[in-house]
């Protein structure tokens, strides 16, 4: 009987179990294998009951389920690992504990669900033997290689929701409501929600804004007779000349925490325009709850997919979907180019048409 692993890394996202419990019960059902789950993402590797065995029962009844049975961590990079040696904070590669931890368990081969960072750490182990598969997991979509990531339907359809609920309060007191948005980088889910969800002004940082240009929507607005507008932003989007906005600075170890950037573009739309403006930060909200039928089905395909890619010995590889088939493309072709808001595609052009500020003057 061969031995698989399956790990989940980086943040939480709707249709994670989904994938577990495909790839489960494809392994077990169709090909024999026997599936060991690691917790916490690779950390589990090094816990003590960090690594367990997958069996059907496990899986039974998780498919609606948010978040992952296994846990996750957006900390369990084996090539950049913080310790304390002698007193000091250092931080240290350790990927070769890792590599013999995976043979000594007798994991044939690992499928590791997550985003960019994820699976990076995914080549990096099939560059140094390890027989791995990814699969693109983010609510950002921003994974290239595939048209579209698990988790982003149901991040999208929940922003939707909040910029509904946020139109009868905005248009009930007159005010200027802004959305932040979860996207580091792309911005999708503000992009698609905003569009869904009818507003005014679209911010993503694939496209640096004015804030003379956001005014001047929201006065003709006004001067139109519509008193309220509403803001729809992703956490990444940045005025031109000017910087993102943190909560905390990015280290050795730890990435940058994006946020805040709403209550910038507030303060100024308050100044500038003179409209009673109030900001809402979705925050994890995006990430959290019960997949849509869609990223279920997504994420179910996926799981069992990625099965199929051991089986058949296709290694270092990520399974993918184009148009409505499944594939697989290499792990160095997925992460060679990140995926971003295509400015000259329909959607960007939608928004235009519908009288959309996507922040500028720019075509």
């Amino acid at each position: 009987m061969r031995r698989i692993g399956i790990s989940t890394g980086g943040g939480d996202a709707p249709g994670l179990n989904a994938v577990i419990r495909a790839a489960v019960k494809t392994a077990i059902n169709d090909h024999g294998y026997e599936v060991m789950g690691i917790r916490n993402g690779l950390d589990g590797l090094f816990e003590p009951g960090g690594v367990f065995s997958l069996t059907l029962k496990d899986v039974r009844g998780i498919l609606p389920l948010g978040g992952t049975i296994l846990g996750s961590a957006n900390r369990g990079n084996p090539f950049v690992r913080k310790a304390i040696i002698d007193g000091e904070e250092v931080v240290e590669d350790i990927t070769d504990s890792y590599i013999e931890r995976i043979q000594l368990l007798g994991l044939e081969a690992l499928i590791l669900i997550g985003g960019d960072g994820t699976l990076a750490i995914a080549q990096t182990l099939a560059k140094r033997g390890i027989k791995v598969v990814g699969v693109p997991k983010t609510i950002d979509n921003d994974v290239g290689g595939t048209d579209t990531t698990f988790g982003f339907d149901t991040a999208v359809n929940i922003a939707t929701e909040a910029i509904d609920r946020l139109h009868t309060t905005a248009e009930s007191h007159h005010r200027v409501m802004i959305l932040e948005l979860m996207g580091r980088d792309a911005g999708f889910i503000a992009l698609n929600a905003g569009l869904a969800g009818g507003a005014d002004v679209i911010l993503i940082p694939e496209i640096p804004f004015n804030f003379e240009v956001i005014c001047r929507k929201i006065q003709q607005r006004v001067a139109r007779g519509s008193k309220f507008s509403i803001i729809s932003t992703a956490e990444g989007a940045h005025p031109e000349g000017g910087q993102k906005v943190y909560k905390r600075a990015a280290d050795a170890a730890y990435v940058a925490r994006l946020g805040g950037i709403g209550q910038v573009v507030g303060k100024f739309v308050e100044s500038m325009c003179g409209a009673e403006t109030r900001v809402t930060v979705l925050g994890h909200l995006q990430r959290g709850g019960t997949p849509t039928a869609f990223d279920r089905w997504l994420a179910t395909c996926y799981g069992s997919d990625a099965v199929r890619l051991i089986a058949h010995g296709r290694f270092g590889r990520m399974v993918a979907l184009k148009g409505r088939r499944f594939t697989s493309v290499k792990l160095e072709d997925a992460l060679k180019t990140p995926k971003r808001v295509d400015l000259q595609g329909d959607t960007i052009q939608t928004a235009k048409a519908l009288g959309i500020c996507m922040g500028n003057d720019l075509d």
